[in-house]
């Protein structure tokens, strides 16, 4: 499909009296599915949607379900779901790479393309789809560079999606607080208790973002934070993807800033396989292996979409796990370790675990979280596992990559006690990968968690229920938005 072309069902953009919604999608795969179901919720409610992808993931989304990119309609699959006053249109641009190119392997060539190329992509199909300024609101990232500078200059209403804990957010927010401090930006950062950021009691420096612990702070990650919490500064609105009751502190100091919205978790409907295509890559059924498997006697591992492992941290797991003994479903993403390496597993790895193990390049998340055949899950604690996994009542075993992943890991085994750590980067052995595998499946330290987590998805469903917190702020945050936009 060329760039700028669009497929699906057609909205009338901003035209009909209704509220015209312009949501663009960050390219990884953790993004794009909470914002692929913020768009459907804000469809439901009146909203004409664009929606918008770029080239490169409609190609991969596609091309894993074994169609042609061309004129391919990523909607297609939720149609039937839709009632006729659902609108919602379509549209590709490029984030300033070719389609082929390997972003992966590539990473900072892929991020400083992000950070200096896909503003002006952006701003060309905003001038052909904002028709009527005062009816139109842009709804982006927080981690884009460049939406509050376009949403001024097209005179639109700027909501800032943040997809991670309302705590990150914090964090970034405050940064200048963390380096006037001598906790961020220097040379030989301070090790002692942060106390000073506002609605966050304590926090420890190692419990920080990944880029937060970095002394060269140069880095294209780096420019990309700092510029996107510049421009954060400048929106008119803030959705999160959590739960008021989780994090009531840090909320609370948020919203003494801007208007800000605890509206988690934004799951698909029913917590089942999305009817909207969202996966970059091919989903192996695994619902057959798993039938067959002994309820809570299954440890599903998976690393996420993004960060890499290195080869001797995989096979250091590795060992942990056959050693456990314990059942497994491990997702091994193709990259995980790089595209150079699509077979990292230790030799023989495969054999040895014949008849309780099943490893596959990707699968359903949610369904096989939802399986009862599945008792933990050994994750890199990226915000949507996090949320998956608590709303299906599984406890975890935290092993961080990157980024918000630390900070996640405090969440989940200080905060909530719904996991446990296990290692460190450069510092994950076999034996402590067995025991802490053999505490979570078979100890007491399991059924504690299992009693733990029940608590707190109960805390998240109670927030997502007609009139709970989550449902409230949703629906105070359409009253002005739609009010903002001129509609009803």
């Amino acid at each position: 499909m060329a760039q700028g072309e669009s497929t699906g069902v057609v909205a009338r953009r901003g035209g009909g009296g209704k509220p015209h919604a312009v949501v663009v999608v960050y390219p990884l795969q953790g993004h794009i599915i909470p914002v692929t179901h913020l768009a459907l919720r804000l469809a439901s409610r009146g909203f004409a949607v664009t929606f918008v992808n770029t080239e490169a993931v409609h190609d991969q989304t596609a091309r894993a379900l074994g169609v042609d990119p061309a004129g391919y309609d990523v909607f297609a699959g939720a149609r039937g779901e839709w009632s006729s006053e659902m609108d919602v249109r379509y549209e590709l641009v490029s984030d300033g790479l070719p389609v082929g190119f390997d972003r992966s392997l590539h990473h900072d060539e892929f991020m400083e393309a992000l950070f200096s190329a896909l503003s002006g992509h952006v701003e060309a199909l905003l001038r052909r789809v904002v028709v009527d300024p005062a009816s139109t609101c842009l709804v982006a990232d927080t981690f884009f560079v460049w939406p509050a500078t376009l949403a001024r200059k097209f005179g639109i209403a700027y909501v800032s999606f943040w997809t991670e804990p309302a705590l990150i957010f914090n964090l970034y927010y405050h940064v200048h607080l963390l380096t006037n401090n001598g906790h961020f930006g220097c040379d030989e950062p301070r090790k002692d208790t942060i106390t000073y950021i506002p609605g966050v009691p304590a926090i420890e420096p190692r419990e920080l973002m990944s880029y937060l612990q970095e002394t060269d702070t140069t880095t294209v990650v780096h420019r990309i934070i700092f510029k996107a919490f510049e421009e954060a500064r400048g929106a008119d609105y803030v959705l999160c993807n959590t739960v008021e009751e989780l994090e009531p502190s840090t909320i609370a100091a948020l919203r003494a800033e801007k208007p800000f919205y605890a509206v988690g978790p934004i799951f698909p409907a029913g917590f089942a396989r999305s009817a909207v295509a969202t996966s970059m890559w091919a989903e192996s059924d695994c619902s057959h292996w798993l039938d067959a498997q002994p309820p809570g006697s299954v440890l599903y591992i998976s690393f996420g979409s993004y960060a890499h492992v290195t080869k001797q941290e995989l096979h250091e797991i590795a060992g942990g796990v056959l050693a456990s003994g314990a059942r497994f479903l491990w997702v091994m993403r193709p990259d995980i370790v790089s595209s150079d390496d699509p077979d990292p597993l230790p030799e023989g790895f495969v054999a040895a675990s014949a008849g309780r193990g099943l490893v596959v390049p990707w699968c359903c998340q949610v369904e096989v979280l939802s399986h009862a055949a599945v008792g933990a899950f050994l994750t890199h604690c990226g915000w949507n596992s996090v949320l998956e996994s608590v709303w299906a009542g599984v406890p975890m075993l935290c092993f961080p990559l990157l980024t918000d992943q630390f900070t996640n890991r405090r969440l989940v085994a200080r905060e909530w006690r719904v996991g446990v750590p296990v290692g460190d980067r450069g510092a994950v052995f076999a034996d402590e990968v067995r025991a802490r595998i053999e505490g979570v499946m078979a100890g007491e330290e399991g059924e504690e968690l299992r009693k733990a987590v029940k608590k707190v998805r109960a805390t998240l469903e109670a927030a997502a229920a007609p009139g709970g917190s989550s449902q409230r702020s949703f629906d105070q945050f359409v009253d002005e938005l739609t009010r903002r936009c001129g509609g009803r």
